[in-house]
């Protein structure tokens, strides 16, 4: 009588149990949750204060950051720099036509300077093949410029309206933040759902597939830095609210929302967007400054640690997926070839 042997279940059971991907963002998400712990250590207080005094602020790095993550998503050198210009210029443009025509018309504005400024850099990059880097740095400098104009006429003040709107709260929850997560959403959706949006992530992929496979490169990629001009507009109308107008108001959003869609998971060498990941690295950000600030950390040592901290992101994202090649793999490459050819050289 012959047996048959049934096969180990627990190898079965194994190799279909479903594998846990650990998302993009989480590990931004795990540095809001230290440095929010850290907070309260050095200044007790309520639970839940550091991410309300957080949401304040994190929304308008998030809004900036969102367009700066479909720029990114493009590809390798895709980057825009005039972000924080535009922020600067929208910000006088709207109280100066708020205060005279009303909060919608000053919001439009600065939504309509920040396109303009973008239609520039899109211009310089398709049309003249200049590279982004150097044509949104070109934008920002004709901006800059525009900027000291609009600072001299300047009469000063704010939207009183809009500031009432932002200052509302909503169990706890700023307005503003919730009407940046609907653009946020908005967004998503049109990574998603819509043919912009899956041509904006395959460009990313391969430029070359994407155009052979009918994609129309040039009008996806200007309306991407399109979008991210219009959105920096956006926050810089709504920022005028909070902050007075000035000629550095958003000088720091520049790096700022690199960092941030970095740290939130997004591939710099694009074709992969982390939406979630722009919320949790804005709020990472934010909240990082609160904490350097209580600990004595200067803005000066405050940046040299941002940067360093999307420098190591960079580094280990390209070693875990394979992208690009990290420095450490190129330097061990090179040095085994070396020994290889020392090695060849002594054995003959």
């Amino acid at each position: 009588m012959t047996t048959v042997e049934t096969p180990e279940p627990t190898a079965a059971i194994v190799s279909r149990r479903p594998r846990f991907i650990w998302p993009a963002w989480a590990w931004s998400a795990l540095g809001v949750i230290v440095v929010w712990a850290s907070i309260l250590v050095l200044n007790p207080g309520p639970l839940f204060a550091p991410l309300s005094q957080a949401l304040t602020l994190a929304p308008f790095l998030a809004l900036v950051s969102v367009g700066q993550m479909l720029v990114i998503t493009l590809g390798p050198g895709n980057i825009d720099v005039s972000v924080g210009a535009i922020i600067s210029m929208a910000a006088y443009i709207s109280v100066a036509i708020g205060s005279d025509f009303g909060i919608a018309l000053g919001l439009l504005a600065a939504v309509a300077s920040g396109l303009a400024a973008a239609l520039i850099s899109v211009v310089a990059i398709l049309v003249l093949r200049v590279p982004p880097i150097i044509a949104t740095l070109a934008t920002s400098l004709i901006v800059s410029s525009v900027v000291l104009v609009l600072a001299d006429a300047n009469r000063g003040g704010s939207i009183a309206g809009l500031r009432e709107f932002i200052n509302i709260r909503v169990l706890g929850v700023p307005t503003i933040a919730l009407v940046v997560l609907g653009v946020t959403l908005i967004v998503a959706f049109l990574l998603r759902r819509t043919m912009f949006g899956r041509s904006v992530i395959a460009i990313g992929q391969s430029e070359k597939a994407a155009s052979k496979a009918g994609i129309r490169v040039k009008l996806v990629t200007g309306t991407a830095y399109l979008l991210s001009g219009g959105v920096a507009g956006l926050s810089g109308g709504i920022l005028a609210a909070l902050i007075a107008p000035s000629t550095v108001l958003g000088t720091s959003y520049m790096l700022d929302s690199i960092a941030v869609v970095v740290i939130g998971g997004t591939l710099i060498a694009g074709g992969r967007p982390v939406v979630t990941g722009v919320w949790t690295g804005a709020l990472f950000f934010v909240m990082l400054s609160g904490l350097l600030n209580l600990a004595g950390w200067s803005l000066g040592q405050q940046n040299v640690l941002k940067g360093l901290l999307v420098v190591l992101v960079v580094v280990v994202s390209s070693g875990v997926t394979g992208t690009g090649g990290t420095a450490l793999r190129r330097f061990t490459q090179k040095l085994t070839r070396q020994n290889s050819q020392k090695a060849g050289t002594a054995h003959g």
